[in-house]
C-alpha cells in the first residue's frame, strides 16, 4: 500500500512540473538582468529594425526553433519597422554566454536602439510577440 501512495505523490508531482513548465514556456517577459544589454548591427549580422528587432537564437538538432521561425517571420511581415534576426547559437558562443541564452529557441526583442527589452524561451505564440513589441515601443 505505501508504495501505490508513493506512486501517486509521484505522479502528481511530476504532473504538476509538467504543466507549469508547459506554461511558462514561450512566455514573453521582462527580465531584469536584461537591464543594459544591447546588441549592435554587426553582432546580429543584420540591421536593426526601425521600430523593433526579434533576435532568435536556434540551434541545427531544435525542432521548435523552425516553428519560432515561422512565427516571427510572420510577425516581422505583418507589423512594419520589425525585422527577424536568426542567430545560430553555436557559431557564437561568446554571445550566448553575455546574453545568458540557455536553451534554444530563445527569443530577445530589442527595441530601435538595439536595448533587450523583452525576452522568451522556448517557442512563443504569435500574440504575445505582437503584444511585446506592442510594450517595447
Amino acid at each position: 500500500m505505501t508504495g501505490l501512495v508513493v506512486c501517486v505523490v509521484v505522479l502528481a508531482a511530476a504532473s504538476a512540473y509538467g504543466m507549469l513548465h508547459r506554461r511558462r514556456s514561450g512566455r514573453v517577459r521582462v527580465r531584469g538582468r536584461d537591464d543594459g544589454k544591447r546588441l549592435v548591427a554587426a553582432e546580429l549580422g543584420g540591421e536593426l529594425g526601425a521600430r523593433a528587432t526579434l533576435v532568435q537564437f536556434s540551434s541545427a538538432f531544435c525542432a521548435p526553433c523552425r516553428a519560432t521561425r515561422r512565427v516571427l517571420g510572420e510577425v516581422a511581415g505583418m507589423v512594419p519597422g520589425v525585422t527577424h534576426v536568426e542567430i545560430d547559437a553555436e557559431d557564437n558562443l561568446d554571445l550566448v554566454r553575455r546574453l545568458d541564452i540557455l536553451k534554444t529557441p530563445t527569443v530577445l526583442v530589442l527595441d530601435a536602439d538595439g536595448n533587450v527589452v523583452r525576452r522568451a524561451t522556448g517557442q512563443p505564440r504569435r500574440a504575445d510577440v505582437i503584444a511585446a513589441l506592442g510594450e517595447a515601443v
